[in-house]
């Protein structure tokens, strides 16, 4: 069986421009990063004229296990079994993060074959965008810092200063350090702190902005600290916003690759869902809809979070609105719901299969309380039996949600030609009712409540005292209104990752509040999540290696 790297070498790609000219993209339009990448220029994306917007549909999961769910792959196989099936299709995906390629995860790139090419270049240093922000971060942290050396104008509180300084790497050592040791010339000693660039506000706002003028607006709005009296200080006082935008003039275009069967693929962002919003850039989102017929778009991690996320952040930014949305499912992940260890999934066990199932019946009550039409797939597995596959696909059609069997990761479109007609089925059917969770009016803890409640299953949420006098403060400072993005662990419904299933008798603890005022949402840290992810004992990194002919190997 040859590996996800080996199918997406051997692969013939098409130049970059021939993918593009399909769509009415001509070259005069593409700004090229070699043959087969490029950004869309920015005369096109201020000229696309009021086009009709084509069907958005998401791609969401159940919570993911160790068995994999193959989002991402069920993704890029969708846009291509609607190319089989003659409709004009564009597939919209987040960039992958170096900290999981190098990590235990590996890269985002889809699998077998449905992938998006060239895989290597995707999962590495790509178009530059992830360092263009690490940048744009780093040196707001390095002008507040010198803002303070020099004589600290705005008389920032030093004990309060809110601003991390971010690596697209995970590296646990990081998550607490000092700055500042040494001479006077050095700086003032305080405690500082990083996160990985994927959980960074500039990444959230980047992909949340309209255009230049809004990413300048809302990178003129994030608060890096607070003064001694308690207000909050932004970008925009420390004059850092011309600076930060001039590192992400190029990074804000969207990036065109395609999939192994020439599919057109805007990968563009790359926001971690377990802890910032989860979903590619608005830009390229929008820039899509106006493009194809039919948009494939996914969200990071379960519909606990991803879609969630998608739905109240995303959508209420931007003013989109979504048709319909895949949840994709395994035979195996749901075993392991079920209580089943890794290292029996492939063994047929219905017992386990209907004691796991409940995971799946969560996210699909789930999506269908935001109003939109849901279908189900399964990601196919050899080890599956007929047995199986028609307990889950009589239970879904049970709970009104259509239900198709997924084999893209072996036969590419043609493996997603039953999913992608039950999709259009669904499309011509049922009309989607969108609306968000919660009322932006209503107050912070409510809205956090909420979620808790309807999506997680919670009989409640438990505040610590300084989550909540931090929820107190936000909203004198007028922040109230904003939506939640709640950062909770992404394997379990609960902020317990060793509860699976479908949890029941357990509560969220929130202990920490902050605002993200560009992006424009309050983050809500639960349980033990992590901002800073650390590698595992046998990381990815071991097995990547560059062989004598230069090739990239053991990537996955």
């Amino acid at each position: 069986m040859k590996t996800d790297i080996q199918i997406a070498q051997e692969a013939v790609m098409e130049p970059i421009v021939q993918v593009a000219e399909r769509m009415d993209i001509h070259e005069e339009d593409l700004e090229l990063y070699g043959k087969y990448k490029a950004k869309i220029s920015n005369s096109y994306l201020q000229n696309m004229g009021e086009k009709e917007n084509g069907k958005l549909i998401l791609v969401t999961a159940i919570n993911p296990t160790p068995a994999g769910e193959g989002k991402t792959t069920v993704s890029v196989g969708l846009g291509q079994a609607l190319g089989k099936l003659g409709k004009k299709a564009i597939i919209a995906l987040r960039e992958p993060s170096l900290g999981p390629c190098f990590g235990i995860k590996g890269g985002a790139a889809g699998g077998g074959y449905a992938q998006v090419v060239p895989m290597e270049d995707l999962n590495l240093h790509f178009t530059g965008d992830f360092h263009a922000i690490t940048s744009a971060n780093n040196l707001l942290a390095a002008m507040l810092d010198n803002h303070i050396q020099q004589g600290n104008a705005l008389q920032i509180d030093t004990r309060n200063v809110v601003w991390k300084r971010c690596l697209d790497m995970n590296d646990r050592v990081l998550r607490n350090v000092v700055v500042g040791l040494g001479s006077k010339a050095d700086g003032y000693v305080r405690e500082d702190h990083f996160v990985i660039t994927v959980a960074s506000e500039i990444m959230a706002v980047l992909c949340l902005a309209n255009d230049m003028a809004d990413l300048k607006a809302r990178l003129s709005r994030m608060v890096v600290a607070y003064d001694i009296a308690g207000n909050p200080v932004t970008a925009g006082q420390l004059q850092a916003v011309g600076a930060m935008a001039a590192l992400l003039k190029d990074a804000i275009k969207p990036n065109l690759i395609q999939t192994l069967e020439h599919t057109p693929a805007f990968v563009h962002g790359g926001p971690f869902a377990n802890i910032a919003h989860g979903c590619n850039s608005v830009i390229a989102t929008k820039t899509a809809l106006k493009m194809a017929d039919y948009v494939v778009t996914e969200a990071g991690f379960g519909a606990d979070l991803g879609a969630e996320k998608f739905f109240d952040i995303t959508c209420r930014e931007s003013n989109l609105h979504p048709d319909a949305a895949v949840i994709v499912a395994t035979i195996k992940a749901l075993k392991y719901n079920g209580g089943v260890p890794k290292t029996e999934l492939s063994t047929p066990n219905l017992d386990a299969l209907k004691a796991g199932i409940v995971n799946l019946e969560k996210h699909i009550e789930n999506v269908q309380k935001f109003g939109v039409p849901v279908i189900v797939t399964l990601n196919a597995f050899v080890t599956d039996t007929e047995e199986e596959i028609d307990f889950v696909k009589h239970f879904c059609e049970e709970r009104d949600c259509a239900f198709a069997l997924c084999e893209v990761w072996a036969h590419g479109g043609e493996g997603g030609r039953a999913l992608a007609e039950k999709v259009l089925e669904t499309l011509e059917t049922k009309e989607s009712h969108f609306k968000p969770l919660y009322d932006k009016e209503d107050t912070l803890k409510n809205k956090i409540t909420t979620v808790a409640k309807e999506i997680y299953g919670a009989d409640g949420v438990t505040f610590a005292p300084a989550a909540s006098k931090q929820l107190a403060t936000l909203e004198k400072l007028g922040f109230g209104n904003l939506p939640v993005c709640m950062a909770k662990t992404q394997y379990s419904l609960s902020d317990n990752p060793e509860l699976l299933g479908r949890p029941e008798g357990f509560e969220i603890n929130v202990r920490e509040v902050y605002v993200s005022a560009g992006a424009g949402f309050v983050v809500v840290l639960t349980g033990s999540v992590m901002t800073m992810p650390g590698l595992p004992k046998a990381p990815a990194a071991f097995n990547i290696d560059v062989n004598e002919e230069g090739q990239i190997v053991g990537l996955f």
